[in-house]
């Protein structure tokens, strides 16, 4: 019962290691509009760094374009220099009490420079499954060190590992292939 606590733990450890990579992969801008895009961007909100999305709301009323609407509309310089301010790559229009964002198609080079980054933070996803495949195994060692399995447990264990490190790097693989084929589309 204890080995299967931490396979159970383990594919826990997995499934948000996938979700953290999905987050990253939202965030990249792929040539249409996305509220993923801004709502991570911090705004020095009367000196308290806050998220956009906790201070305006974020709409997406056309494919190539994003439309901010703080609640206060005295923060409206506050987003433009943070949206300024990040790597988005966008400029600001602001316009009374809206702020709009124009998303530019992407041109070639900025979308292989995007598989790169897309390859690298897939890759990161892949390493983190395996350091939590790695440290399901050190448990799993230990367990049997203790005498609390036995060793016919632990290779059961170990397999039932592999196969779930498998399960989450296919996933992770179909992730990879789903926002490549999103950056070449535009």
């Amino acid at each position: 019962m204890l080995s299967k606590q931490v396979l159970i733990d383990t594919e826990n450890a997995m499934k948000k290691a996938i979700e953290a990579t999905k987050r990253e992969f939202s965030e990249l801008r792929s040539g249409r509009a996305n509220p993923k895009m801004v709502e991570g961007i911090r705004v020095d909100y009367y000196g308290t760094p806050m998220l956009l999305k906790e201070i305006a709301t974020i709409g997406i009323p056309e494919a190539r374009l994003v439309v901010i609407n703080p609640y206060d509309p005295t923060a409206l310089k506050d987003i433009e220099k943070a949206i300024l301010q990040s790597d988005l790559g966008i400029t600001p229009m602001v316009d009374g009490k809206l702020i709009r964002l124009v998303v530019p198609p992407l041109s070639q080079e900025r979308r292989n420079d995007l598989i790169k980054i897309v390859k690298k933070v897939d890759e990161e996803g892949k390493v983190s499954i395996r350091t939590i495949r790695q440290d399901g195994k050190d448990k799993i060692k230990t367990l049997e060190k203790d005498k609390k399995i036995s060793e016919d447990e632990k290779f059961k264990a170990d397999e039932e590992l592999q196969k779930l490190t498998d399960k989450y790097t296919k996933e992770l693989d179909k992730l990879l292939a789903d926002k490549e084929k999103e950056l070449k589309e535009f």
